[in-house]
């Protein structure tokens, strides 16, 4: 039906609020798959840098001729940097967007590869550090990144399966990281035949990496042509000039819920990322020279746990049940901590196999359920800036736990070491309990749609009267 307006009268789509005209530019974009994918991939290489260490320890410390502590610092390199930068990056991402923050992510990851080559030598540890420290800059580009990418390119109803994909390439990365270096470096004693073998893990990751750049550079775009929910259009259509850095993170700090959140967040993940660390140790003390089933463990404990964070996020777009599932999730991870903690010594391998992927199914899936339950406390603040103080506590949480756990273990033996991690994710289920369900972005999408219904509705509405004060004409009408 064509309708035509009297002369005087206002247009149609200032009749509905001008609802109509911001739904009709609400549209997904194809490109979305592949900047997800491309964010993923390099996320993958980044966390495959950060475990390569930890997962054949004992064969570094060798190799370098440097003490546990200090491989572990290699690790946990990647923690202690990111809690500074975190506000300027965060700040970067708001000002210079997506495809500026990708960009500087890829570039120091190809960057750190490269200078880790050069470390091929066993006097050259401050070179391998200093790769490693490059590398760590680029995970602060990468950390607060799934949510916010997830917000910018995919609908509403997909919303919080992207972001748990795009929590995967991190995952993943992990996983590689425990699995591919105890294949390609043998526990051997010749020191040249141990070079060579560690320098082909060094050369495949900066080739990937450098591909990884370059595909970023031609693929990697800031934003699709159109907003893909009326949440993201209305944080769009708001004047820059509304917008102030310093009073976001302010905004967030006087949320109490976030700030609960924030909290239990960090402590879940610091207990995971104090696992990944130690896990070489533990299992080499009860298991010795089992260095290939010790990664064949942590890729377990990942793999799992990346089931669980994509049945998480399917779960959170069909019920929106934020509050329950994280809860839910959280008392699991504790659940799986115990049992893991009380079958790590029993002495039968294929035991440890199925405790540890029971724990990293719930512990390791509960990554984007923080993201995506941050997001909607805290809407229509920028995802980056409540990803990263998120981030933030983790390190915090995870170089704290890394440090205890290790001195525990080695004064008490690995079981006082992980009931030191039990007691914390006790403490991080009775505060998850507490945090209120305020799901802001929920609710604007809600509101936005009514609106959106009711604005059709008084577009109808009003064509009815155009046809009936002017049937002459109006062609495709049975009123005519």
């Amino acid at each position: 039906m064509v309708l035509l307006e009297p002369a005087g009268a206002p247009s149609l789509s200032t009749a509905a609020g001008g609802v109509g005209d911001a739904a009709a530019v609400v549209q997904l974009s194809r490109l979305r798959w592949a900047v997800l994918l491309l964010f993923s991939s390099y996320s993958l290489c980044n966390a495959f840098q950060w475990i390569q260490y930890g997962s054949i320890s004992n064969v570094f410390v060798r190799f370098y001729d440097v003490s546990a502590f200090a491989i572990d610092w290699l690790s946990m390199s990647y923690m202690l940097i990111y809690i500074p930068l975190l506000f300027p990056v965060a700040w970067l991402l708001d000002k210079r967007g997506l495809r500026f923050i990708a960009l500087a992510a890829s570039a120091l990851n190809a960057m750190g590869a490269w200078v880790k080559l050069g470390s091929l030598k066993p006097h050259l540890f401050p070179v391998t550090v200093l790769g490693q420290v490059i590398c760590g800059l680029a995970q602060v580009f990468i950390l607060g990144m799934p949510s916010r990418i997830a917000s910018v390119w995919f609908g509403s109803h997909e919303v919080s399966t992207a972001c748990s994909i795009a929590v995967f390439g991190n995952q993943l990365g992990i996983a590689v990281g425990f699995l591919v270096p105890p294949v390609l470096i043998p526990n051997v004693e010749d020191v040249e035949n141990l070079a060579y073998h560690i320098s082909i893990m060094f050369f495949m990751t900066a080739g990937v990496a450098s591909a990884l750049f370059i595909l970023v550079i031609i693929v990697f775009k800031e934003k699709p042509p159109n907003p893909p929910s009326q949440a993201q259009a209305l944080i769009q259509s708001r004047p820059a000039a509304e917008y102030s850095y310093v009073q976001s993170i302010l905004r967030l700090l006087r949320n109490a819920n976030f700030l609960l959140l924030m909290v239990t967040y960090g402590l879940n993940v610091g207990c995971f990322y104090a696992l990944s660390t130690l896990l070489n140790r533990m299992v080499i003390l009860h298991y010795p020279g089992e260095e290939v089933n010790a990664g064949r463990i942590g890729l377990t404990i990942i793999l799992s746990g990346m089931v669980g964070a994509l049945i998480s996020g399917i779960w959170l777009d069909k019920t929106k049940t934020y509050k329950q599932t994280t809860l839910v999730v959280y008392i699991m991870s504790l659940v799986g901590m115990i049992v893991y903690t009380f079958t790590l010594s029993l002495g039968h391998l294929w035991v440890v196999f199925v405790t540890a992927g029971f724990l990293g199914f719930f512990m390791t899936g509960y990554l984007p359920l923080g993201f995506e339950f941050a997001v909607e406390l805290t809407y229509p603040e920028s995802e980056g800036t409540s990803s990263g103080l998120l981030n933030v506590s983790a390190q915090i949480f995870g170089i704290v736990f890394t440090i205890s756990e290790g001195q525990v273990m080695d004064r008490f033996g690995t079981k006082a070491g992980n009931l030191l991690l039990c007691s914390v994710l006790f403490l991080g289920t009775v505060m998850t309990a507490f945090i209120k369900a305020d799901l802001r972005r929920q609710q604007a999408n809600l509101e936005n749609e009514q609106t959106r219904l009711q604005g059709s509705n008084q577009i109808m509405d009003y064509g009815t009267v155009a046809c009936k004060s002017n049937p002459i004409n109006c062609h495709s009408c049975s009123l005519a």
